[in-house]
């Protein structure tokens, strides 16, 4: 509660002092520059080589993919003209868009979109499972891709049309960069250019428009239809210190603050040039993420101690405030208002410190140091660290917390050395609740060991249970299997999950064409 007290009482000190100084943030009545404040500072540019959400974001302006999702989560053709499908379901074949090119001036061809897939599958669940299907690629023509396949691959749009993490299509030379390693130029075909000259890691990014972009004539809906780009440049100014952003909003300094800290919403709520929406209906969830690689948390009765210790409320009213209109409790690996939410798994999540430390002294933990990454500079995950590393002291175990900005965080979260080396043992984020919406897409469920999510759980039964969801013959099947999986996955703390909530993102008045969706997508905006 000090922590918000404090930042309620300096936001609206900040409200009052003097225009800010800093370039990124002078005023500007150009009706041909958005300035959006991002969640994060962004550190790491590949959309294949991190999941961190603020990446994919930026993604999606410099970006496009065979395939969108509507609002109703429904694949529609993107860059893809449309597509044909063999008689027995082994043979895809898809026709791109007639005119489509890359920022570089090349034309998209079917070797980049076969090299991005197979680059994406690699490190994405729904891509492993899609390679796994896959026998050969191939290009008839200039503008056909040709994926055979072992057996019909039932969801193929779906999953090409993921939406967060998406299947990004880049130029063949740069899908053909090692999956663990990063791309080294950002050059795509969406209808934004990213301005590498611009780059400030820490201060700002800025993307100009694609003026060679031809959008689809559909209306845009989610990360599908035409994506019209109204202004000429968008700058991110990176505003870490909420206070610095609500002042910049409530100035006109910046036009959009993606995600206002909590505490700070009633203050936003008193101007009249400001609005605050959900965006995102299905709202995002918080999780907790063990190392199993290392000690002590290969051990699964220790993970299963701090399991038993989550309270979800502690860790959503430290990080979301008390308005318990914006976050509810999710016991559960589904998340509420998915299709495979059955209710809360209440016996496997008791929030009973007392049940967790008789369950820690049975599972022989010796003292085993507990390193908590943790950033400073992100609000809607900081404090989910915080929570964390009480508990776990007040369980009587070795923890030690490594602060640092989120781009070291996602950094370091790559390493599978133990702690002494360098390695972790606990991190926390949040993620898209129908983007970790089924088997196929989440990777909180999957257990393909080091091929797959950090932590890196390993469970042959869940890769099993996960194939057998992709073609299992009906919904209920598929429910049935799914239900199985998410306790399975919970039961083995793959990951834990802290709680849901929904975000109010902030902007200008003058802002019209927000549309809703995962992402803060720049599409259909423009100035009034």
């Amino acid at each position: 509660m000090k922590r918000r007290q404090f930042l309620q009482g300096t936001a609206a000190a900040a409200l009052f002092t003097p225009t800010l100084a800093r370039e990124a943030l002078a005023q500007s009545s150009s009706p041909t520059v958005l300035k959006m404040a991002p969640q994060a500072n962004l550190t790491s540019l590949d959309p294949i080589w991190t999941t961190a959400t603020v990446t994919n974001n930026h993604a999606y302006y410099v970006y496009d993919t065979l395939y969108g999702g509507d609002l109703d989560l429904k694949p529609q053709p993107q860059m893809a003209e449309g597509h044909e499908i063999s008689a027995d379901g082994k043979v895809w074949k898809i026709k791109l868009r007639e005119g489509l090119a890359f920022h570089d001036g090349q034309p998209v061809r079917p070797a980049d979109c076969i090299e991005s897939l197979k680059r994406w599958g690699q490190r994405d669940p729904y891509g492993q499972l899609l390679l796994k299907a896959v026998e050969a690629w191939g290009a008839p023509d200039e503008r056909t891709l040709e994926i055979k396949l072992t057996r019909p691959f039932p969801m193929m749009l779906d999953c090409l049309a993921k939406a967060d993490n998406a299947p990004f299509i880049m130029p063949e030379r740069l899908a053909k960069t090692d999956a663990t390693k990063q791309v080294t130029e950002m050059v795509g075909s969406g209808p934004y250019k990213f301005v590498a000259s611009e780059y400030v890691s820490g201060s700002r990014v800025v993307y100009e428009k694609n003026e060679a972009y031809k959008p689809r004539t559909e209306p845009p809906s989610r990360n599908a239809g035409g994506k019209i780009a109204h202004f000429k440049r968008i700058e991110w100014p990176i505003l870490p210190d909420p206070a610095t952003a609500a002042s910049a909003l409530t100035k006109g300094e910046i036009d959009w603050w993606e995600r206002p800290l909590a505490d700070l919403q009633p203050l936003l709520a008193k101007s009249p040039d400001i609005t605050r929406e959900v965006i995102d209906k299905n709202g995002r969830g918080s999780i907790m993420r063990l190392n199993h690689l290392q000690p002590p948390f290969n051990n699964p009765k220790v993970r299963a101690a701090v399991r038993m210790a989550v309270n979800q409320e502690d860790y959503m009213r430290a990080s979301q405030g008390d308005d318990t209109t914006v976050w509810q409790v999710c016991r559960n690996l589904w998340w509420r208002g998915t299709p495979y939410y059955t209710g809360e798994l209440e016996d496997l999540m008791p929030q009973s410190l007392e049940k967790a430390k008789a369950a820690l002294k049975e599972s022989g933990y010796n003292g085993e140091k507990v390193v908590i990454i943790n950033p400073t500079d992100f609000p809607d995950i900081g404090p989910l660290g915080d929570v964390t590393y009480e508990l776990l002291k007040s369980l009587g175990m070795n923890v030690e917390f490594a602060a640092s900005d989120w781009g070291t965080v996602i950094q370091r979260r790559n390493s599978r050395e133990p702690v002494e080396k360098g390695g972790w043992s606990i991190f926390h984020t949040t993620g898209a609740a129908v983007g970790w919406g089924n088997p196929a897409l989440s990777n909180l469920v999957r257990g393909p060991g080091e091929k797959g999510w950090f932590g890196w759980w390993t469970n042959a039964k869940a890769e099993e249970l996960a194939e057998e969801w992709l073609y299992a013959p009906d919904q209920a099947k598929q429910k049935q299997i799914a239900v199985t999986l998410g306790r399975l996955a919970l039961e083995e703390c793959a990951t834990i999950p802290l709680g849901q909530f929904v975000i109010k993102t902030a902007y200008r008045k003058n802002l019209t064409g927000m549309l809703p969706g995962s992402a803060p997508y720049p599409w259909g905006l423009k100035r009034v």
